[in-house]
């Protein structure tokens, strides 16, 4: 009669043994990847100029597309990008982007973009290299609206750029700071367009005078 010791060895070395003829059991599974926000749209691919194109100034510098970025050499005057995709939101939506001035003393982000039935741009570096402003608030640029800002863009740095556009705010934040440079409120404001950038409608870079590079643009929807 087999003693009940032996008989509980002889069912673990049992188990053993099917365990090993069956192989490694399975690993744990990688949690799954969360779900890209479906109101999130890659406006650049980080390959080609698809859905854009080189805004025709007149005297425009080189774009090129290499290393996931888009390179926009200086001008005579006004060089970039503008969107030939399709059709934008006018309202209650945000724009992000990184960019960089290569060189040159001028404004190196000239953001064009939808404003309800207008358009207006926001303008990093402009007006000697440090300026920040809109243009334009009933009718003045952004050297010459009580929305100026002064701020210093080290050559071959990036920035990370952030507009929201809602019915009564104009926002801007830049490198994800919690505070942001500019804060237009749009309820008894007139939102306009420089008649010089009106080629970068409906969205644009644009450069005056400057080289610069973009990456990672995107637009979502709020």
């Amino acid at each position: 009669m087999t003693s009940k010791p032996v008989l509980a060895w002889c069912l673990a070395a049992a188990v053993t043994a099917t365990a090993l003829a069956a192989g490694p059991g399975p690993t744990t599974r990688p949690a799954a990847t969360k779900p890209a926000d479906k109101d999130v749209t890659e406006l650049f691919d980080g390959k080609t100029l698809k859905n854009w194109k080189a805004t025709e100034f007149g005297g425009e510098g080189e774009v090129t597309v290499e290393k996931g970025q888009i390179n926009v050499g200086a001008g005579s005057t006004l060089s970039g990008i503008n969107w030939t995709g399709g059709a934008l939101p006018k309202m209650n939506y945000e724009i992000e982007l990184d960019a960089m001035k290569v060189n040159g003393s001028d404004f190196f982000v000239g953001l064009t973009f939808p404003y309800k039935e207008s358009h207006a741009s926001i303008i990093l570096g402009g007006w000697g290299g440090s300026l920040v402003g809109i243009s334009s608030i009933n009718g003045n640029d952004a050297a010459n609206n009580e929305y100026t800002r002064v701020r210093e863009f080290p050559k071959d740095k990036w920035v990370h750029v952030k507009l929201r556009v809602t019915p009564d705010k104009i926002k801007v934040w830049l490198d994800k700071e919690e505070e942001a440079i500019l804060d237009v409120d749009t309820k008894d404001v007139q939102i306009g367009l420089r008649a010089d950038i009106d080629a970068a409608r409906p969205l644009g870079l644009s450069t005056f005078q400057t080289a610069a590079a973009y990456k990672n643009i995107t637009l979502k929807k709020l």
